[in-house]
């Protein structure tokens, strides 16, 4: 045996480690590993920095691994460390679970459910599906929180949300995903736009018009479809304003700032309105899906659990057809 070689050193046994290990260690570990600095971390902590310091080095010790490559100016983790954060941060989203489970265990549903959700989410079957949860459980109560879809789901991911409503680009192997339902996005201007009102139009008319968008309208990005029905309308590269978040987009499309896509039976309200008007191409839209996104191994309570479940259950009873909005 080779001392100090954790493969090898009896004090690195996983069991050994699972009984000795204090989880507190790991808790200051998720805060040091997502900050940038000792002295972040102790800040968020409300702990002196050595305190800090000396909680890595103690954790460090009952591992056998580095953890974190730092010096002055330079603050990194090791291989080992986000390998540890990985599964820490799931960890540490358990045991505050646990807690709350226990805290809101009673005959009635009275738990919190948090959901993470896209901007301008407009899906009637989410909608009924929160109203009779709510008929049948006055006492649970919920948050609603609006994120970009890869920040949501990283929240589910984590165990810090219940479930979220968001875009997928790619799957995770640890995360279920189910189909909400479908959207088509088309181009629209504002009432300062020339093009405004004007129903003789085709696509060719539109090429090098600036134009807003979404972060995520890149080809390598989950809005990939819109990027693709921009570069057929030629709208140039001219980017006049960008956000994640569907209202923004709305509200520099309507201030004039350029052409925009957004979901058409979102925008169609602010149609009917003249607050929005839709330009070429008006066939072959691209198509987005929203999908509901959980965490099958995050310990829910009996709310969450009651809303997930129903939500499910109304997506398997409407077909699809009534869940796709053109």
């Amino acid at each position: 045996m080779t001392p100090g070689d954790p493969a090898r050193d009896p004090r690195y046994e996983p069991e050994r480690i699972a009984r000795e290990l204090d989880w507190n260690l790991l808790r200051t570990f998720v805060v040091l590993a997502d900050s940038h600095s000792i002295t972040e971390a102790a800040q968020r902590l409300r702990l002196k920095q050595p305190s800090v310091s000396a909680a890595l080095q103690r954790l460090e010790d009952r591992i056998g691994r580095k953890l974190v490559n730092r010096s002055p100016g330079h603050f990194q983790l090791t291989d080992a460390g986000r390998l540890l954060y990985r599964e820490a941060v799931e960890i540490n989203g358990s045991v505050l679970r646990l807690s709350t489970l226990v805290r809101e265990l009673t005959d009635e549903v009275q738990g919190h459910v948090k959901i993470e959700v896209a901007s301008h989410v407009i899906c009637p079957v989410f909608d009924q599906t929160l109203a009779a949860f709510h008929r049948s459980h006055p006492r649970a109560s919920l948050s609603i929180e609006v994120r970009s879809s890869a920040e949501a789901s990283a929240e589910v991911l984590a165990k810090r949300a219940s479930f979220a409503i968001c875009l997928v680009r790619d799957h995770s192997p640890k995360l279920e995903y189910r189909r909400l339902y479908r959207e088509y996005f088309g181009l629209f201007c504002g009432p300062e736009h020339a093009f405004f009102g004007r129903d003789d139009l085709t696509i060719s008319d539109l090429a090098g018009l600036g134009s807003v968008s979404f972060e995520t309208d890149r080809l390598q990005d989950v809005l990939r479809p819109v990027t693709l029905m921009r570069a057929q309308a030629d709208l140039g590269q001219r980017i006049t304003g960008v956000s994640t978040n569907l209202e923004e987009v709305r509200r520099m499309i309507i201030a004039g700032l350029g052409i925009g896509p957004l979901p058409v039976h979102v925008a169609a309200r602010d149609v009917r309105d003249g607050l929005l008007w839709q330009l070429p191409p008006y066939t072959d839209l691209p198509a987005i899906d929203v999908h509901v996104v959980w965490n099958p191994k995050a310990i829910k309570n009996r709310a969450e659990d009651l809303l997930l479940t129903a939500l499910l259950e109304a997506i398997e009873a409407t077909p699809m057809e009534e869940r796709t909005y053109r």
